[in-house]
């Protein structure tokens, strides 16, 4: 089924009495060219020699999907909006690799969920990859919740999480230290994983047309926080509340992105030990928080507690 021909999209979507909701942000690509290309992105991070699930994250009308059932040995879809249930299952009838699960991603227990899935995928050492067009309003709460699931001290499950979003906010994701689209989010998804924006998608390939500019990120996830910083807690316990202070850190100091990092954590670290912390770190005590590496807030978090 041409699920990127808008004529077919509007089609089932009259079928089943739907239309794109703007509470869910519903956006669907009309251009079959990019679907095919994140899917391929996707698996380009996968092991080809070894079996290779993928969660998708609002799957729409199975546009995407289609091109992951072709692309991985198992996909495993899941949809907020119960009306596009019925229509998934007409749309993607062809193959026999996928499961359309209704859940709410931002509540499901994603530890539970990848271990019900594709428990069987990571035994066999394969890979399970995350794959989605992600609504704008709730990008960053469903990234985060993927990095965040599993402790800093692990290695994330996930070979890589191949996401379509917003154009600006693929920016700050991939953005470097320095730069003006550096911000809490890139640092914090540092401590994780590296991001990089692998190519733009202009408003033109979705129905209804959004009014901004989309962008396909990968991030791929790396050790955890003792990668970042090798002088992290040996002892689990003790580097989980080493990552909790470093998470603080970063937000206090771009809380108030303007002040320099020892006015901006001074609701809670003392101006002079701040000072003395910069200086022994060897950086500049009026430095502020978006020149900071993820590297360099582990480090100043290490010393300042």
């Amino acid at each position: 089924m041409q699920l990127c021909n808008p004529q077919v999209v509007r089609s089932l979507l009259e079928k089943y009495s739907l239309a794109p909701k703007k509470a869910f942000g519903q956006n669907f690509l009309i251009n079959p060219m990019v679907p095919e290309r994140i899917a391929d992105a996707s698996a380009s991070f996968a092991d080809a020699d070894k079996p290779a699930g993928v969660i998708e994250i609002g799957p729409g009308v199975g546009a995407l999907t289609q091109y992951l059932c072709q692309t991985y040995d198992k996909v495993v879809a899941i949809e907020i909006d119960r009306g596009l249930i019925p229509l998934l299952g007409e749309a993607l009838e062809e193959y026999d690799n996928v499961t359309v699960v209704e859940a709410d991603f931002m509540k499901i227990d994603l530890p539970a969920f990848v271990n019900e899935h594709f428990g069987d995928i990571l035994a066999a050492g394969g890979t399970v990859g995350v794959c989605a067009n992600l609504p704008y309003y709730i990008t960053t709460p469903v990234i985060m919740k993927l990095l965040e699931s599993y402790p800093m001290t692990e290695k994330l499950p996930f070979s890589s999480i191949v996401v379509m979003i917003q154009l600006e906010v693929a920016r700050r994701l991939a953005a470097k230290e320095g730069t003006d689209d550096y911000g809490s989010i890139t640092a914090a998804i540092a401590l994780r994983a590296k991001a990089e924006k692998l190519f733009d998608v202009s408003a033109g390939n979705f129905h209804p047309v959004p009014k901004v500019a989309s962008a396909v990120v990968g991030i791929i996830p790396h050790g955890g926080i003792r990668e970042v910083y090798p002088d992290a807690p040996a002892d689990n316990d003790e580097c989980l509340k080493f990552a909790d202070n470093v998470g603080e850190l970063i937000s206090l100091a771009f809380g108030q992105r303007r002040k320099t990092l020892v006015n901006s954590i001074s609701s809670k670290y003392p101006k002079d030990k701040t000072t003395e912390v910069l200086k022994s770190c060897g950086l500049r005590v009026d430095i502020r928080g978006e020149k900071l590496s993820a590297q360099d807030f582990c480090k100043i978090a290490d010393k300042l507690n």
